[in-house]
């Protein structure tokens, strides 16, 4: 018997339904239960464990994305080096560090050091076209309160005692340069998802572990929610309130089925990777930094290249990668029909006019696609001269789902490489789509969903989002008074004092 012909039980009734048992839904979660105590949440997980997929920390990078070294975030113009998106991803990092200070105090969050760690971000470059980058990428930064405390690294010395691996084996004959900025950090966020969930369910949240959503419809001003038991095959059926669409790569597919109006024309492209993890302490003990360089041509944002250091369980661990491959799957535990059954009328047009725009990002993941081991292991090289194929294993890393968004003739679409945001016209139900930086900046981004889907209720809202996050409303770069006081509210908060 298929799915749509099973019998469904009697339907429960909430005010919020969160689909995805990642940090995006486990945030929104958390948010509104701050906001409103009283409504009543449920969470669907498809797994049997929460954070298993994209928010799994070794299916992703772990840097709080804060642009302090990610060279994508400051593209070279005309004009000289563009910072204005990093200022945008920082002062949207420091919402999300004000949001986990608020909760710490509350004891909402109770291991900091479980989730967050203190690692330097570094951003690397070599031969003198990039060299003479980073120093203007330096100079546009320095005067900026935001980027406060970097050093640029440019002699042989300073670099091989700062980074012994990336030094041992070089020939300095073509010159290097590393900005390092002592503030970064490193982030687990399947721990924090975790803690998010383990206290919504403490405060009476129903959170249903195994559980597929396999269908969405609109009737009247609620949403019907069907769900499957995946252990048992039965079918419910839950009334919702509010749904948000946390799934990650899923979320698309999930969109299509509550058929918004405001979905038409989206499409997805997926892309899958890998890293190469290092097997060897000692190495890994002498590594302590997220070293980031420039992407090559083609290659999308979160395929840049980075050796970088992860705290996971307690436990320092050293990667490299992503190397970007493809799939037609939108989660790793997903379909290889994925790909196929999010194809619509309405969104091929959009796909197709990616398809011939992007004919350089599909020459790198065909090339991407066809490395071996020894070809991942010279691209690490490039950063870690000396390293060994004896030291390094190949994992998986998780399944991304770029956003291809409807664009006017004559490009048809365009290839997003962000996070959207997508909702009804009632602000009943809304869902995320994209990649990086994502969970690092997930309360800026939900504070926005709420904005948006819960319109009316702002004005008593507003004063207790800005109890969670003091600078709402406001930018820290203009403000380097509050700035002072948050940033070292939350150093001791989070224990990320040195």
């Amino acid at each position: 018997m298929s799915d749509n012909k099973l019998p469904a039980k009697t339907a429960d009734e909430v005010d919020v339904a969160l689909i995805g048992g990642g940090v995006m839904s486990a945030t929104l979660g958390v948010l509104l239960k701050e906001l409103e105590p009283s409504w009543s949440q449920v969470v669907f997980e498809k797994l049997d464990a929460p954070a298993a997929e994209s928010s799994s920390p070794w299916n992703n990078a772990g840097t709080g994305h804060s642009a302090l070294c990610e060279l994508n975030y400051t593209p070279e113009t005309a004009d000289g080096v563009n910072v204005s998106k990093a200022i945008a991803i920082n002062e949207q990092f420091q919402i999300s560090r004000q949001f986990w200070t608020s909760l710490v105090g509350a004891g909402v969050l109770k291991d900091p050091s479980g989730f967050i760690q203190p690692v330097d971000h570094v951003a690397f470059g070599h031969g003198d076209k990039q060299i003479d980058f980073l120093k203007s990428r330096y100079e546009a930064l320095e005067k900026l309160n935001l980027f406060r405390g970097q050093e640029l690294i440019n002699t042989e010395d300073r670099f091989a005692e700062y980074l012994p691996l990336m030094a041992e084996g070089r020939d300095f004959s073509e010159p290097v340069s590393v900005i390092r900025n002592p503030n970064g950090t490193d982030v687990n966020f399947g721990n924090l998802t975790s803690q998010y969930l383990s206290s919504l369910s403490d405060r009476g949240t129903e959170i249903r572990y195994g559980h597929c959503v396999k269908d969405l419809k609109k009737d009247g001003n609620k949403w019907i929610v069907k769900v499957k038991n995946v252990h048992t095959g039965d079918i419910r059926t839950v009334r919702a309130n509010f749904v948000f669409v946390g799934a990650g790569g899923n979320a698309l597919p999930l969109l299509q089925k509550a058929n918004i109006p405001e979905i038409r024309g989206y499409g997805g492209f997926p892309v899958s990777g890998q890293w190469l993890r290092c097997t060897n302490e000692d190495l890994i003990d002498q590594h302590h930094a997220k070293v980031y360089g420039k992407a090559a041509v083609g290659a999308p944002p979160m395929s840049v290249p980075h050796l970088d250091t992860r705290v996971i369980d307690g436990k320092q661990g050293l990667m490299f990668g992503p190397y970007a491959g493809w799939s037609p799957k939108f989660l790793k535990t997903g379909s290889y029909l994925d790909l196929v059954k999010a194809l619509r009328p309405h969104n091929i047009p959009a796909m197709l006019g990616v398809g011939m725009q992007e004919l350089g990002l599909t020459k790198y993941l065909i090339e991407e696609v066809l490395k071996d081991f020894e070809a991942r292991m010279e691209s690490l090289r490039e950063y870690m001269p000396a390293a060994r194929d004896e030291d390094w294993e190949i994992v998986e890393a998780g399944q991304r789902v770029q956003v291809i968004a409807p664009a006017g003739a004559p490009s048809f679409g365009s290839l997003e490489f962000g996070t959207a945001v997508i909702n009804d016209s009632d602000g009943s139900l809304a869902g995320l789509m994209g990649a990086s930086p994502g969970a690092s900046i997930a309360p800026s981004v939900m504070i926005k969903l709420v904005e948006r889907c819960f319109g009316p209720k702002m004005g008593d809202w507003a004063p207790k989002i800005k109890e969670l996050v003091p600078s709402y409303g406001q930018k820290l770069e203009q403000n380097p008074d509050l700035f002072d006081k948050v940033w070292d509210e939350s150093q001791k908060a989070l224990n990320l004092e040195r």
